[in-house]
């Protein structure tokens, strides 16, 4: 038989190549993947509780816990004692998040502050309080981590929902 023969045969009506898209696409918005992100939402929430256990430990350079924290070793240590992967330093872990509008954070996601191409900071976004921005962070030598609002508008957010 020759190839040209077989090409009527191969044909798929649009029409039916659409349900088959259609239909995949369903597939994978499935429950099952509603339920990957809803657990793995959970994870970010309870990452963010262990980094509230956090408040009041001291600042120190290159710790990631459990007993002092610098930005992104906090955010390495809560996020990945509750079972959610996350690279160790701040441009790493911006990176490896999603990022989002700053309207849409959601508590848990993270907030990364850069000048220019570098991010030089991370906090964990707790909230709104007042119209401001709430955030967790290990600020600073001398600091400990703690609450408060961001000191400038050059931040970004990401998820890692």
């Amino acid at each position: 038989m020759s190839p040209s023969a077989l090409r009527p045969a191969l044909r798929v009506p649009a029409q039916l190549l659409l349900v088959l898209v259609m239909a995949f696409g369903l597939l994978l918005a499935s429950p099952v993947g509603d339920a990957n992100a809803a657990t793995r939402g959970k994870k970010v929430l309870n990452g963010t509780q262990v980094a509230l256990r956090q408040l009041g430990d001291p600042y120190r350079y290159g710790a990631a816990g459990p007993n002092a924290f610098d930005c992104s070793g906090l955010v390495y240590f809560s996020y990945r004692k509750a079972g959610v992967k996350v690279p160790r330093t701040s441009g790493a872990q911006a990176g490896a998040a999603r990022r989002i509008a700053k309207k849409n954070l959601k508590r848990g996601d993270l907030m990364f502050f850069h000048n220019g191409g570098r991010v030089y900071h991370v906090g964990v976004f707790l909230g709104r309080k007042n119209g401001k921005v709430r955030m967790l962070h290990s600020p600073s030598t001398g600091s400990r981590v703690s609450r408060t609002t961001p000191w400038t508008s050059s931040w970004f957010a990401g998820t890692l929902r």
